[in-house]
């Protein structure tokens, strides 16, 4: 969408009116010696907005915002409002040293979170799904502009070099600014562009990852380089064997220090944002790490960003805590400082003119040649791989960062630079109209379409956005069926969990609490490992398996709605609850609706019965009969699971559909989808037409199957399609429990208001009814209308 002229007109007053209490504050503190905060305050209020409204302007056009942030830097630098407004330009940007280095400060802060943001926004899971042709193109699109910018240092006069005798320095500048793409800015496009999940988008992200990652090693060891004045084997050697080293380490050990550290403050502190003071301090470290063995600090908060990226419990709202700051107030800070320091006026020089747009043609032409040939190599067709050297083109964040640490340790002199600049501003702005030109040609193939409805599929699924597993259980055999599901969705999903083990006796009177809740815990990770994920053997209080996450909690009785009322702030998109009594004929027991309120989010609440409780389990729950259900654990059934799940057509009804068919994922089994049809016409006329108009037509029924059939085909599990038609919605679900060989019944669920948890007539009936074990999944939390007086 473009901007109407209105709107140009508006964000053009905005930024006026900006500048006025900007100016004003800084002359305030313009005539004093000592740094002023007046002045610093005008700095970041005039970067903040003017990046935020010209990032506005080109987010409208279809250029990433970040463009936006650093034409903003242009326009309040030397540029625009230096050569308009030189005075108020050098009262709110003057050139004390000691101003420039409150402001730079913030700039460098704002490098290290860059980075830390880029890293988490890097998936490693998209360069293992298309690798060859990712690593193929990374390689040679690198090398052909590498060697190229490397060559054009070697060869521009000694005019515009910072100093003759360091001249390979700044050609290995030059050579790696021409030749990185930015992930950030390419990741960002194609998304935007709505190709990300096609084929050639996934390989454009994987390469530019790939880029990123050689990019930053490459620029590690060429500070370390610019550091020593030149080339020294010892330093060289260090710098090379210690990025290999820390990288190593850190994707073996560090990888899992860093997982425990975020999940442990995430779930041990109860201030506000833990998990985030503890990924600023492990980026710091990180980059202390880094600069300890004498790279440069950029390194560690990159590799700390992929580790974050990667933890198993860094869910949404966490990175959206973190890239808020970020996003707000550090990006534009740092690419606004990029934007003043880069002077356009110095391109009406002939030569430096020249010497731009001929960096821009070798670092197009070098990119998109390397790419394409990368792409050939890889496999891909022409028509791809001229897709793919479209995509590669951009550049943005990645080159400003290294052009300005260039600056900053004199080996780029200003000329160059700004010409550094203007490439990745033109090479950035380019690439979204060539990558559509090229995109538009590329068809789809029945494969890659398949894939697409697949994964757009479970983008607007229910289990695919939940983020972490909470369970409530106790040592009941509703625990251990509550435990033995929540393994196998956490099995086959990679969804981290965290158990809470309850008991109803005292503490006293069951001195085996502990080793109950080892025997649950065991009940996890053997179900995750039946649904195809390998687990380590269990810990006596944690369960790390090498793809989830398992946690296990005991805690004290008396305390479940406070535990499941800390935990709910954790960032659980899911709570099940497995516990006993769990009802009393139609109703939840009280202890099973004070959870759900507490919890206050999507729940699932598992009912043991039939076969899954290996015999009667009496009313009482005290030591004997928790006793009794430890020791039937092992003779439960861990089989296929034989399952039925009633389907209306609604979404809730389909959240139970989701949830049945991976917990069959994960057993290896099947699911029975039951849709009640409405009667025949002349059911109609016998039953009245009230009846009738309160089920679904005939014609649904084929369709709400259908939709059941493709979902489970997705994940690789079989459904089964029955219709019955039927007065009642209950009596046709339990004629076909009994007339099957169904052990579990799961069904999607809306909660009603009123004092008890109540899902409804059908649901209440089945729970009073059903001979089968049941899962009740709500994707609307409880509200404070269920909460019940203890």
């Amino acid at each position: 969408m473009r901007a109407s002229q209105p709107d140009v007109r508006a964000l053009l007053a905005v930024l006026a009116a900006c500048l006025v209490p900007s100016g004003v504050m800084a002359a305030m503190g313009g005539g004093m010696q000592e740094p002023s905060l007046a002045i610093f305050f005008g700095q970041i209020v005039a970067l903040i907005v003017c990046g935020r409204l010209v990032g506005e302007l080109m987010e409208r056009i279809g250029q990433p915002a970040v463009m936006g942030q650093l034409i903003g830097g242009m326009l309040l630098g030397p540029s625009v409002l230096g050569a308009l407004l030189p005075s108020l330009q050098h009262t709110l940007f003057p050139d004390s040293p000691s101003q420039k280095a409150m402001l730079d400060a913030v700039s460098q802060l704002g490098i290290l979170l860059l980075l830390l943001l880029t890293g988490m926004e890097t998936d490693l899971s998209v360069v293992r799904n298309c690798r060859r042709a990712a690593f193929s193109v990374s390689i040679a699109g690198i090398a052909i502009p590498f060697a190229c910018g490397v060559l054009v240092g070697e060869w521009v006069p000694e005019s515009v070099l910072p100093d003759p005798h360091r001249r390979f320095i700044t050609a290995l500048f030059l050579g790696t600014a021409l030749s990185i793409s930015s992930v950030k800015i390419v990741a960002l496009l194609v998304r935007e562009l709505g190709f990300l999940r096609r084929t050639v988008g996934q390989v454009i992200v994987a390469s530019a990852i790939i880029d990123d990652t050689i990019g930053w090693i490459i620029m590690s060891v060429t500070f370390g380089l610019a550091l020593h004045g030149g080339i020294d084997v010892a330093s060289v050697t260090r710098s090379v064997v210690g990025t290999g080293l820390f990288l190593v380490l850190s994707f073996t050990i560090g990888r899992r220090i860093v997982f425990f550290l975020i999940r442990w403050a995430n779930d041990r502190f109860v201030s506000e944002l833990p998990a985030i003071t503890m990924i600023i301090v492990v980026t710091g470290l990180m980059a202390l790490i880094t600069d300890a063995i004498g790279v440069h600090t950029v390194l560690g908060a990159f590799v700390a960003g992929i580790l974050v990226g990667q933890s198993p419990i860094l869910t949404r709202h966490i990175d959206e805590q973190l890239r808020g700051l970020i996003v707000a107030l550090f990006m534009p800070v740092f690419f606004g400082m990029a934007g003043l320091s880069a002077n356009l006026r110095a391109l009406t020089s002939p030569d430096l003119l020249l010497l731009t747009v001929g960096l821009i043609v070798i670092a197009s032409i070098g990119k998109f040649a390397g790419a394409v040939l990368g792409g050939r190599i890889g496999g891909l067709t022409l028509a791809e791989s001229l897709a793919v050297g479209s995509g590669m083109n951009a550049r943005g964040s990645t080159e400003i960062i290294i052009a300005s640490f260039g600056l900053s340790m004199g080996a780029l002199s200003q000329n160059l630079f700004t010409s550094i600049v203007t490439m990745a501003v033109v090479t950035t702005m380019v690439m979204p109209p060539m990558l559509r030109w090229a995109v538009a040609r590329l068809p789809i193939r029945p494969e890659e379409r398949e894939r697409l409805n697949r994964e757009g599929m479970e983008a607007r699924g229910f289990i695919s956005n939940v983020d972490r597993l909470l369970v409530a259980v106790d040592s009941s055999y509703s625990g251990q069926l509550a435990s033995r599901l929540v393994g196998l969705l956490a099995g086959v999903r990679q969804i981290p969990t965290t158990a809470l083990h309850f008991d109803y006796a005292t503490a006293a009177a069951l001195p085996g609490a502990e080793k109950q809740a080892e025997r649950i815990a065991t009940v996890l990770t053997e179900a995750a490992e039946s649904g195809g994920v390998s687990a380590e053997p269990p810990g006596e209080a944690d369960l790390t398996q090498h793809n989830v996450d398992i946690t296990m909690r005991v805690e004290e009785p008396g305390e479940t709605e406070q535990a499941i009322g800390e935990a709910a702030k954790k960032g659980y998109g899911l709570l099940f609850i497995g516990r006993e009594p769990a009802s009393q004929g139609n109703r939840f027991n009280e202890q099973i609706t004070r959870s759900a309120v507490s919890f206050g989010g999507p729940i699932a609440i598992t009912i043991a019965r039939g076969e899954h409780r290996n015999g009667e389990l009496g009313a009482g729950h005290g030591h004997e009969h928790h006793n009794h259900a430890v020791r039937g654990r092992d003779e439960t059934h861990n089989g296929p699971l034989s399952i039925l799940v009633p389907v209306t057509g609604t979404p809730v009804s389909r959240q139970g559909a989701e949830l049945a068919i991976a917990f069959a994922q994960g057993s290896h089994s099947s699911v029975t989808a039951l849709h009640i049809a409405g009667p025949s016409s002349r059911e109609r006329q016998q039953w009245g037409v009230r009846l009738g108009a309160a089920l679904a037509p005939d014609s649904s029924a084929a369709a709400t199957i259908r939709d059941i059939v493709e979902l489970g085909k997705a994940y690789g599990v079989e459904v089964k399609g029955t219709v019955l038609s039927r007065r009642t919605a209950e009596n046709a679900i339990m004629r076909e429990i009994r007339g099957g060989t169904y052990d579990l019944l799961v069904m999607g669920v809306s909660p009603r208001p009123g004092d008890q948890l109540f899902f409804g007539e059908v649901p209440a009936d089945l729970l009073a009814r059903a001979p089968c074990s049941l899962v009740f999944v709500a994707s609307e939390p409880a509200g404070p209308a269920h909460t019940t007086a203890s």
